[in-house]
C-alpha cells in the first residue's frame, strides 16, 4: 500500500509543488527542532533568497541567493511545512509548479548550517516533496504517474549521499498491491516517523505512517471515522515519548488512538458523565481529587461505625 498523494484538480500554481492550489508555507517558513531558527525562501525577482533567521528578534543568521524560484515544501492541506531534517543540517527547497503535470521536477539540497547548496536535483517526471530522514540522507517524494490523474502515484526516496533516486517505491509490506486515495489533511512527526492523516477520498480516512529512516511505511485504516463531515478540521497529536498517536477534533478530544508500535487502532477511553452531561468531580479533579474524596469516604465510614458502636 502506497502513501497517498493529494487528490485534487490540477492548479495553475502551487507554491510548494503539490498539485493543489492555495497551499503555501506562508511567511513563517520551517522552524528548526529547537525553534531557535526559521528558514525562509523569499522571491528575489526571478530568483530566490534563502534565509535562516532567529525566531527571537528576526536577525538574519545566514543567507543564500539561488538562481530560479524555490519554495519551502508544504506537505498537507492545513499548510504544514517540512523540508528541514531533524538534525538541523539539511534543508530542501522545491521549485514551484506552474501546472500539472510537469515534465521535470527540480529541488535544491542545502547545508542548513552554512546555507550552502550541496546539490540541485532535476528529476524527469512530476514529483512533490513528502518527508526527510532525520539525518537528511533520504528525501521522500511523491511521484505522480498519470498525466491526467494526480491520485495515481508512487512514493519514492532520493539518496542525497549517492545523488540518485532509489528504484523501488516505498510500500506497506503488509498490504502489497493495495491502493489508497485521499487528501493529505495534516501531518505530525515523532523521531524518524512522519504521520499523515488522509480523508480517504469518500471512503474511510487513514493515517500513513512513514518510517523515514528504514524506507518502509504502514497505512492505518480509521473505519470509525468514515462519514464524518469535519475531516479537514481534524488533527494529529503524538503522545510524549511517541508511543501513541491520536486523531483529535477541534477541541483536542481524541477520536481514535493508534499504538505507534503495533499500529492497532482503539477508541479513546470514554469519560463517565452525570445525568446532566457533566463530568463527576472524581474525574475532573484529577488524581488529587480522587485521593481527597477517598479519604473523606474513609473518615465518614469510620465515624459512622463509632457512632453505631457507642449506641
Amino acid at each position: 500500500m502506497l502513501a497517498m498523494a493529494a487528490v485534487c484538480a490540477p492548479a495553475s500554481a502551487a507554491a510548494d509543488g503539490l498539485p493543489v492550489g492555495n497551499v503555501d508555507a506562508g511567511p513563517g517558513g520551517v522552524a528548526s527542532r529547537t525553534g531557535e531558527l526559521r528558514y525562509l525562501a523569499l522571491p528575489a525577482g526571478p530568483d530566490t533568497l534563502a534565509l535562516a533567521i532567529r525566531r527571537d528578534g528576526g536577525q538574519v543568521q545566514r543567507s543564500r541567493h539561488l538562481r530560479g524560484r524555490y519554495a519551502v515544501p508544504v506537505v498537507a492541506l492545513d499548510g504544514t511545512v517540512d523540508g528541514l531534517s531533524a538534525d538541523g543540517r539539511t534543508l530542501v527547497l522545491i521549485r514551484p509548479r506552474t501546472g500539472f503535470p510537469r515534465s521535470t521536477t527540480t529541488f535544491a539540497v542545502l547545508d542548513a548550517r552554512e546555507m550552502r547548496v550541496r546539490e540541485v536535483v532535476r528529476l524527469r517526471g512530476d514529483f512533490s516533496y513528502d518527508a526527510m530522514s532525520p539525518d537528511g540522507g533520504l528525501v521522500y517524494l511523491i511521484q505522480y504517474t498519470s498525466r491526467r490523474d494526480p491520485t495515481r502515484y508512487a512514493v519514492r526516496a532520493y539518496d542525497t549521499h549517492a545523488s540518485r533516486l532509489l528504484p523501488d517505491p516505498i510500500i506497506d509490506p503488509r498490504a502489497f498491491g493495495e491502493g489508497m486515495r485521499g487528501y493529505p489533511i495534516t501531518r505530525a512527526t515523532s523521531g524518524r516517523w512522519a504521520y499523515t492523516l488522509y480523508d480517504g477520498a469518500g471512503k474511510h480516512p487513514f493515517v500513513h505512517a512513514l518510517d523515514t529512516r528504514d524506507l518502509t511505511a504502514a497505512c492505518i485504516d480509521l473505519h470509525a471515522l468514515e462519514g464524518r463531515t469535519d475531516l479537514t478540521a481534524l488533527g494529529l497529536d503524538v503522545a510524549p515519548g511517541g508511543g501513541e498517536l491520536s486523531v483529535v477534533d477541534r477541541r483536542d478530544r481524541a477520536l481514535a488512538v493508534i499504538d505507534a508500535k503495533t499500529f492497532e487502532v482503539s477508541a479513546p477511553v470514554a469519560e463517565d458523565t452525570g445525568a446532566d452531561g457533566s463530568v463527576p468531580p472524581a474525574i475532573w479533579l484529577g488524581g488529587a481529587g480522587v485521593v481527597a474524596l477517598s479519604l473523606c469516604a474513609v473518615v465518614l465510614l469510620t465515624r459512622r461505625r463509632r457512632a453505631v458502636a457507642a449506641a
